[in-house]
This record gives structure tokens, sequence and C-alpha cells, in this order.
């Protein structure tokens, strides 16, 4: 276990190191005041070039109505391209057109950063469709989450204001400086450690066998940087961060895992600058990592555990001796199972669809930890915005309970939380739950739906509440023994996976839009601290108990049942 906790004590201090000067920067792209220099000049012509004035000051109605059509146009251009990729360049390969729901649920997956794939990338898709379609949502499907954040960050920050900031300037701050910046720094490090990054054609070669194979290859680096970076997910082959092509170095592996939550821990110092009060931020921050400890430790012991416990209960002998570092089914050789649990925790603590090994093959619990994670609504540290949103989401749920609790009307941050910012705050909260036991229900409840298990009993059950709680937490990955690629999940996801992602952030927004109007209160006696230690457990203690009223009841028909019958001994 000493391997185990230095791994993770090295990531959290890596981590915290690179967030602290970024939180400062992204605080500085949160405040609208008009940027310096070429930054400056670069926002305001892009601005000019689609039309919009760079000085509006939007209220949240229309701030929401041009989020949410901006991403329904983006939805029919990924859905056009995938349709057309037969006729568009950058296809050496000669792919054909992708099946229309395949189409539709890619399309609302990419779109809404959930990059959920029911196909195999190296077959499906041609090297346009990636870069034009998948690789541009990446961008865009990241930055509306920043655009989220700096919204509800403005909501706390402002005094009688009836606008909360302007979107297209939020888009691009995100996008340009930001997260295209980054990419390119990080796809260099890719390629020079190995990642392929090339627009030549698939390979024909002679194995050492004398075997011969076709070598998939492709412009891989560069999306690989983004879809880490906008915890998008998406993977250039189907093996995802397994390829070595995608991800070939144990250090490729850990800077994966440092950019998945780099920004969302990022964003935690922002809103404490942002609010003028750094200790807000750090609240937030102990919170997430307190909640991420817990989930990659429970997630590490399990998979070390794997293999000798395998052996005993008579399930492969040869187990316990080959495999004396704990579970390997499903893992790369390359990383094993401290990088592979760890990278799992990363990967769903943010609202990421990577994986560097295979879900479905973990123990029955290290797979409720990522499990349950996204159920959580993935707030320790979340996706690209998305994480401190719903992080801020649970705060105020939290004060409010405090509030209750001692009679007083509840403040955070020095606004009060009332009656309308608690009707959205149920909203959000309920909504993503709903998306998934209702979705989970209706699948198992049809032929259609269980068609597609491979794993009778706990197990399958297990594969659709993942598949459905991943879609409408907009995650991406999954218990890869369900067969998705079927009309009827690839509709049913992509319906969890659009509700999940704006009937979410519809609600955050009118929030931010009831926040920036009213004034700030100073802190009396009997306020409660909102930076300390009390309220951390107060927040952590919240977002828990949320998921396990909302989720036991589920878990213990899934991983719960396996893992009691796998101490039993059954098969």
């Amino acid at each position: 276990m000493f391997a185990s906790l230095y791994a993770v004590v090295v990531f959290l201090a890596v981590l915290t190191l690179l967030a602290w000067p970024l939180g400062k920067y992204l605080a500085r792209l949160a405040d609208p005041a008009p940027l310096d220099g070429s930054l400056g000049t670069l926002e305001r012509g892009v601005l000019r070039a689609i039309g919009a004035a760079p000085g509006e000051d939007m209220p949240w109605p229309r701030y929401a109505a041009l989020l949410v059509a901006f991403n329904a146009l983006g939805v029919l251009a990924v859905y056009a391209v995938q349709r057309l990729q037969g006729h568009l360049p950058w296809n050496p390969q000669g792919l054909g057109a992708v099946a229309p729901d395949t189409a539709f649920n890619t399309a609302v997956s990419f779109v809404t950063n959930t990059d959920w794939q029911g196909y195999a990338g190296e077959s499906t898709l041609s090297y346009g469709t990636q870069m034009i379609a998948l690789t541009v949502q990446n961008f865009l499907s990241a930055a509306t989450g920043l655009a989220v954040a700096f919204a509800l960050m403005r909501g706390f920050a402002r005094r009688g204001a009836a606008g909360i900031g302007n979107f297209w300037s939020d888009l691009a701050r995100g996008t340009l400086f930001v997260l295209l910046p980054l990419s390119v720094l990080l796809a260099t490090v890719f390629i020079q450690q190995g990642a392929v990054q090339t627009l030549a054609g698939y390979l024909d070669v002679t194995t050492l066998e004398h075997g011969h194979q076709h070598l998939a290859l492709g412009p891989v680096a560069s999306q690989e940087a983004i879809k880490m970076l906008g915890t998008n997910g998406g993977g250039f082959f189907n093996a995802n961060s397994a390829h070595p092509f995608e991800n070939p170095t144990a250090l490729t592996n850990f800077l994966q895992m440092i950019a998945i939550l780099v920004a969302p821990a990022a964003l935690c110092f922002a809103f404490g600058r942002g609010v003028r009060d750094p200790r807000q931020g750090w609240a937030l921050f102990a919170a997430m990592t307190v909640l991420f400890l817990a989930m990659a430790a429970v997630a590490l012991w399990a998979e070390q555990r794997g293999g000798h416990a395998l052996a005993a209960l008579g399930v492969d002998q040869a187990v316990g001796p080959l495999q004396p570092g704990g579970n390997m089914e499903g893992k790369e050789a390359r990383f094993g199972t401290i990088a592979s649990a760890l990278f799992a925790t990363v990967t769903t603590a943010a609202s990421c669809g990577a994986v560097n090994a295979m879900h479905d093959s973990f123990t029955p619990l290290g797979g409720l930890v990522p499990m349950w994670l996204i159920q959580l609504g993935e707030v320790a540290f979340g996706g690209v915005g998305a994480g401190l949103y719903g992080m801020l989401v649970f705060a105020i749920m939290a004060v409010f309970v405090a509030g209750l609790m001692i009679g007083r009307t509840p403040e955070y941050v020095g606004k009060k939380i009332e009656a309308f910012e608690m009707k959205m705050t149920a909203i959000v909260i309920l909504v993503t739950p709903a998306l998934a036991l209702v979705g989970s229900a209706v699948a198992v409840a049809t032929s259609a739906g269980r068609a597609g298990i491979a794993n009778p009993g706990a197990h399958g059950f297990s594969e659709i509440l993942y598949a459905f709680s991943s879609a409408a937490n907009n995650n991406g990955s999954a218990f890869a023994g369900l067969s998705a690629n079927t009309p009827f999940y690839n509709v049913a996801l992509a319906i969890a996976m659009w509700f999940g992602r704006f009937a979410f952030i519809v609600p955050v927004l009118a929030i931010a839009g009831s926040l920036a109007r009213k004034p700030r209160t100073d802190p009396t006696a009997g306020t409660l601290p909102t930076h300390g230690p009390l309220f951390v457990v107060l927040l952590i203690g919240t977002v828990v108990l949320v998921g396990a009223l909302t989720y036991v009841p589920a878990l213990a028909l899934g991983p719960v049942v396996e893992e009691l019958q796998w101490r039993g001994g059954a098969p």
C-alpha cells in the first residue's frame, strides 16, 4: 500500500502546484473587463467576426438561450459531418457514412462533453470527421462549461447587476486563451513521448510471428490533448488511453491524469479570487480532495487485493501467484493495478470518459468507485466548469440545511439563499438521478434494453446502471460488456446526455442571474462561516448523503449484490 499512497500524494501535490497559478489566470479571464494587449485585440477581432457585441452584458435568459442554441447547432453540424464523411477530405480509408442512430448519439455525446462512444473509432470515423467534428467539439463543449462557471462566479461577485456576462466572450476566452494553448503544449509532449500524429493512411505490417496486421494511425496526439484538458474522454482508438499510440509511456499516463483535473481544480482557486475571499476556494478544494482521496483509497485497495481474493475463491487458482499485484484482468501490463485504479478514479471524479483499463473488469467494489463518483455528480473535482458549478450547487444546499437547523435565512459568500435559488437547486440535484434511474428501469424492463446485456444477473444490471449514470452525468466511460450501439441505446442515451447537460446548466444560470441582482450582506454573529473545516465537513456530508439516498437502492441491486456473491464464492 506504500506505493499506492506515494502515487496519490505525488499526484495531488503536482496537481495543486499547477492548479494554483492557473486559477489566478482563470480568475482574470472570468473578469468581464476588457483584456489588455494582443489577447484583447484577438478577442475583439473574433467577436466582431461573428457579429457579437464585445461589451454586451447579458441577462441570464439571453445567456442561456444563446448557449443552448449554439450547442444545438453543434449537434446538427457533427451529425452532418458523420453522415457525409464518405464525400469529405482526409478519409484515406474510404470510410462511408455513419449509421443514423450512431451518428445522432455521437453528435449529442460530443456536444454535451460526454464523449460516449458506441463505435470503434479507427473503423468508423475518418481523420476528417475526427478533426472537423469531434476535436472541434472537444474544445467548444469544454469552453461551454467554463463559460457557465464564469457566469456563476459573477453571480456571487456582483451586486445589483442585471447581467451575468457575455456568452460569446466567455466562449472565446475559454477556447482561445485556455484550452488551445494548453492543448498545443500537451500535444507536443505527447508526440515527443511517442503518440502518433499523422495524416498518412493505415499501414499493413508483418509481425514478428510473420502474421499480417492492419495498423491504424491518425492525428492522435492533437485530439488526445484536448480530450484530457477538456475532460472529454473520447478516444481516437477503441481502446482509448490503453492504446500505446494514445498513451505510450508512464509519463504520458501521469500527464493525462493531471490534465484531466488541472482546470477543474484551478477553478476552485479562481472562485476564491473572484469573490475576493481565497479561503472560499480552498474550502471547495479541500472538500473535493477529501472525496477524491476516499474514493481512490477504496479503488486501489479493491484492485490490489483482487488477484488473491479471486484465487481464494477458486475462480482461477493461477491468479494468486501470477498476479501478486492484484486484479490484472482488463488492465494494461505497462500500468498495472495502481496506475489503472488511480486513472479510473481521476476520470470519473471528473466528467471525463477516458480510460486506460476496462472498468467492466474491475472487482465489484473497484467498479463501484467509478460508478458512484459519476453518480455523486462528478464534483471531486468534476469537469471543466461543471465540477465547480456542481459543487457550488451542493454548497447552496449545505448552507440551506444549516440555516434550517438554526432558524436563519441561509447565506453563502454574502448572498442570501432564498426560495428561487432552492427551487433551481432542487431541479439541478434531481434531474440527473431521474434520467439515470428512469433510463435504467426502462432498459431492464424492455426486450430492446435487455438484448444488450452480455452478462446476466447483478453484473448485467450494473452495466446498464453505469451506462445511464455515465450518460446523464456527461461522463462517457462505460462497463463495456453492454452492447450499446443499437437504436434503443443510441436514442435513449442521447436523450439522457442532452437533458443531463442542459437541464442542469439552465437552472445554474438562473441561480447566477438571481444572485447577481442581490446585494451583498455583511456577515453577522449568526452567519455560518463557509471557509472553515466545519463547512467542509458539512459540504462533504451533503454530497455523500444526496448520493447515498438517491442511488444506494439501485447500487444494492448491482455492485453490492455482486460483491456479496463474489465473497460467497459464486462464479
